[in-house]
């Protein structure tokens, strides 16, 4: 009977830490969603908008409590070259133009987002902390919206993936 009651207030206060689960997953995919939007419109995210979202997400309710297990990969897709630079984009205009070192690629060019945190699993069982730390994550991919006149650019890459089926197969003969 004392372990049935042991068994069932775990489960109750288990059950009342998932509570918590959803708005943590959606701060998440809120922050991968501004991300996303920033990389799309200058193809890399500045160091300072990466710092500030960084700051934000380690002051946070249940974000606090593991703020070193907080990461935020945004690199383009296909390769491990991070989409992170400089606040100043003319601190690359001496690099040769297709140099890793450039956080940008010319417009099109996919850029992957994505922020993983632990969320704390812990909750007090007889004056005893009890719990686990479970990896959520989100992640997305987004393309380059800006011309960068300082690299070629190929426009056969750029509508690669755009499908231009209108729904216009009636009018053909």
């Amino acid at each position: 009977m004392v372990l049935n009651a042991i068994l069932i207030s775990a489960v109750v206060l288990f059950l009342s830490r998932v509570v918590f689960l959803f708005p943590f997953y959606m701060t998440i995919v809120v922050e991968t969603f501004n991300l996303s939007n920033v990389a799309a419109n200058d193809n890399y995210v500045r160091q300072s908008f990466y710092d500030a979202t960084r700051d934000s997400l380690e002051n946070r309710p249940l974000f606090n409590q593991n703020p070193d297990l907080i990461d935020i990969r945004i690199f383009q897709t296909g390769t491990n070259v991070r989409a992170i630079g400089s606040d100043n984009e003319f601190d690359y205009a001496h690099l040769p133009v297709n140099d890793p070192g450039r956080p940008y690629r010319q417009r099109g060019e996919p850029i992957t987002v994505e922020v993983e945190a632990w969320f704390p699993f812990e909750f007090t069982l007889f004056g005893r902390p009890v719990g686990f730390d479970v990896p959520v994550s989100f992640g997305m991919t987004t393309r380059g919206l800006r011309y960068y006149r300082d690299l070629p650019l190929d426009w056969a890459d750029v509508y690669r993936d755009v499908d231009f089926d209108f729904g216009l197969d009636f009018m053909l003969p």
